[in-house]
């Protein structure tokens, strides 16, 4: 991934998606770091972090993070999950935050040089291409394996977004993340 020093950087990250990949890595992620880290890369404008909430659970582990992000300089992007029962009669909880996440990134497009997307989801794609029409670079950073992607670890269609844009995907090779500062930033 390539920074200037003068540009405006805008973080969004779908909490679930990289939830998911952490855990399915066995990482953790140190978001102080991660903060850190974009900070030196340019003028980081915002940092956004997105993630449903079960309202009516006593305790929900996903709580302490949320504080903690919010404290900490975060701009929490959150709303409140959906239980429905399936047609197998099973009892699933819905949160999908995708469209949040493409208005807030739309919105601060006027506003910024470069977004950095944390998510391998292909549902970006068309987001992707009309925040670059707008002439925002865009990165997009993924695990190398990820859930519903392809053996790149990114949706094959927001990865030839990405490729065809201005702005290459990075992927993080696995246990070798930037928020352990050991980071090896693969371009495509």
């Amino acid at each position: 991934m390539i920074f200037y020093p003068e540009e405006r950087l805008a973080i969004f990250i779908d909490g679930a998606n990289l939830y998911s990949a952490a855990r399915g890595l066995a990482f953790d992620i140190d978001y102080r770091r991660l903060l850190e880290l974009f900070s030196t890369k340019g003028r980081l404008i915002r940092a956004f972090y997105y993630t449903a909430l079960v309202e009516d659970q006593e305790y929900s582990p996903i709580r302490p993070l949320v504080d903690w992000l919010d404290y900490n300089g975060y701009a929490m992007v959150t709303k409140p999950t959906k239980e429905f029962t399936d047609a197998m009669g099973r009892r699933r909880i819905k949160g999908n935050m995708d469209i949040e996440l493409a208005i807030d990134m739309l919105e601060m497009a006027s506003y910024i040089d470069h977004a950095i997307l944390f998510s391998g989801d292909g549902d970006f794609r068309r987001l992707v291409e009309a925040v670059q029409r707008k002439g925002v670079r865009v990165s997009v950073v993924s695990t190398i394996r990820s859930s519903g992607c392809s053996p790149d670890g990114l949706s094959q269609p927001t990865l030839n977004t990405c490729r065809r844009g201005l702005q290459a995907p990075v992927q993080l090779q696995q246990r070798t993340l930037p928020f352990s500062f050991a980071a090896r930033w693969t371009d495509h």
